[in-house]
């Protein structure tokens, strides 16, 4: 039971044995939980289920409730518990929020520092296009329009992908948006970036400058915000290398 509780303090990631982001010194993970961003869900990660499944890696996509960060996190830690051996975390968009209480792989996602949330730094560059196709309703809860998932947030994926998207969107509490995170895990473990560089949904500009901040392995990838559906061998290869699992050389197309 000991262990247990332990396991849940410090959620349970896979260990580092040089200090603040020495790459080579994390241990070759076993485990892998995906965490969605926004408007989306588990099976966002569907393209590249595989592929670490592949890679020797056991997967779980959590289900976000998306009604508050408290709650997604939550959600995590739940999922954190249930698994054995080193695990690492990946993070798209606001589950990048989410994450980094714990986490390490970012995919075109909200990397924040204590007492920042989603709108903060959202709020610190130019608005994306995306943002003008954002309709909350009377419980304070956000919807794209069909515009906005066709044309900003998945603009480079099929017609049939675009509107299986635009049906199955979740809808996200504007409140969870705005939830300053407590704990900045990136500070002390080894972390890793995609940039999507055709993101209309988060400026590119601002997914550079979090990965500088973080001092994240990065590579750039020419993909909208979706960039595990778009571009899912890229996307795969960056988390398998991180897991210990794949070579640097076969990870994207830009390194940083």
């Amino acid at each position: 039971m000991g262990t247990r509780a332990a396991r849940l303090r410090g959620l349970r990631v896979a260990s580092i044995a040089k200090g603040r982001n020495g790459r080579n010194g994390m241990t070759a993970a076993s485990n892998v939980i995906l965490v969605h961003g926004a408007w989306a869900d588990g099976s966002s990660w569907s393209k590249v289920i595989p592929l670490l499944l592949d890679g020797g890696l056991r997967v779980t996509a959590v289900q976000l409730p998306l009604i508050s960060l408290r709650g997604d996190v939550a959600t995590v830690k739940r999922a954190i518990a249930l698994e054995d051996g080193p695990i690492i975390l990946v993070g798209h968009s606001y589950g990048g929020v989410v994450i980094t209480e714990a986490g390490l792989i970012y995919i075109a996602a909200f990397a924040p520092d204590v007492g920042q949330s989603v709108g903060s730094l959202g709020a610190s560059v130019e608005p994306a296009p995306m943002g003008a196709e954002v309709r909350p309703d009377a419980q304070g809860f956000l919807k794209l329009t069909e515009a906005g998932v066709k044309n900003d947030f998945a603009q480079d994926l099929t017609p049939i992908e675009k509107s299986i998207l635009f049906a199955a969107q979740a809808p996200t509490a504007a409140a969870a948006l705005g939830e300053n995170v407590s704990v900045a895990s990136w500070k002390a473990k080894p972390s890793w970036y995609l940039v999507a560089t055709a993101d209309r949904a988060i400026q590119p500009s601002l997914e550079r400058a979090m990965a500088k901040a973080i001092n994240a392995k990065t590579v750039e990838i020419a993909s909208s915000h979706v960039a595990m559906l778009a571009r899912p061998e890229e996307t795969a290869n960056l988390i398998l290398e991180a897991a210990g699992r794949a070579s640097p050389s076969n990870v994207g197309l830009k390194s940083a």
